[in-house]
């Protein structure tokens, strides 16, 4: 089946990234100049359409006079994200429990394309899809990190656990995020907007961290709590470098 994907970064992406791409649909106005030598140099079918055409492809989305019509996105097997395992031997994988807006999907993969995590795991069902909004919002990451569709959660979480991972859910009872030690294979969870994690995959995680709140509000927006909670992962481990690249526990 073909998916539709709009705008001009969304289609950059798609195109440097060698993703099959089976037409192109562009205004007159788009035609000329750099999107023209791409597709000349790609070979790309493509047409020259009006702004209805381009409206209805896109379902009146902001497509900035360009559509894509491509492969489905690419999901895969759990085995293929535990094999995505960086030179210190510290993965970070993201499992999201319920997120159900496609921003808060695109946003999230964004985060993890910038924070360098291996991989990202959703469920099959009941949770936002991979389309066309959710590649815009990524600004191209829904091609460049690996997502693996499960089928339960939490028996994937056990599965986990039994591979080496510890398993981080945030939550706003949980315990300070700044305070915790991240020397060790970790997936970090991030529940649904309003629901928060389910409670079978919280009673499998090992621990439960939040985010200090100052103000006056008690919690963040899921795609934003994700990219604090990952890039300080990553941070205090890349403190924990030595010189010669080997990983130095945290205290020793």
């Amino acid at each position: 089946m073909l998916s539709y994907v709009y705008g001009k970064n969304v289609g950059l992406a798609v195109i440097e990234g060698q993703k099959t791409i089976h037409k192109v649909y562009l205004s007159n106005s788009v035609y000329s100049g750099q999107w023209k030598t791409l597709i000349e140099k790609y070979e790309l079918d493509y047409e020259i359409v009006d702004k209805r055409q381009l409206d209805k492809l896109s379902n009146n989305a902001n497509h900035q006079g360009i559509v894509l019509a491509i492969e489905e996105f690419k999901t895969y097997d759990l085995e293929e994200l535990l094999r995505e395992v960086p030179e210190n031997g510290l993965s970070l994988l993201v499992l999201l429990d319920g997120i159900e807006d496609p921003h808060n999907l695109g946003a999230i993969l964004r985060n993890c394309d910038g924070a360098n995590v291996q991989g990202v795991i959703i469920a099959k069902h009941r949770r936002a899809p991979l389309n066309a909004t959710v590649a815009k919002v990524s600004s191209g990451a829904i091609d460049s990190v690996k997502v693996a569709e499960v089928s339960n959660l939490t028996s994937t979480v056990r599965q986990l656990k039994k591979a080496g991972y510890w398993i981080v859910g945030c939550d706003e009872k949980g315990g300070d995020l700044y305070q915790q030690k991240f020397d060790m294979p970790i997936v970090l969870v991030i529940g649904g907007e309003g629901k928060g994690i389910s409670r079978l995959v919280k009673e499998n995680c090992d621990y439960l961290l939040s985010l200090p709140m100052r103000g006056k509000v008690s919690s963040l927006n899921a795609s934003v709590a994700s990219g604090i909670a990952m890039y300080q992962i990553q941070h205090q481990r890349s403190l924990c470098q030595t010189r010669n690249g080997e990983y130095e526990r945290n205290g020793k």
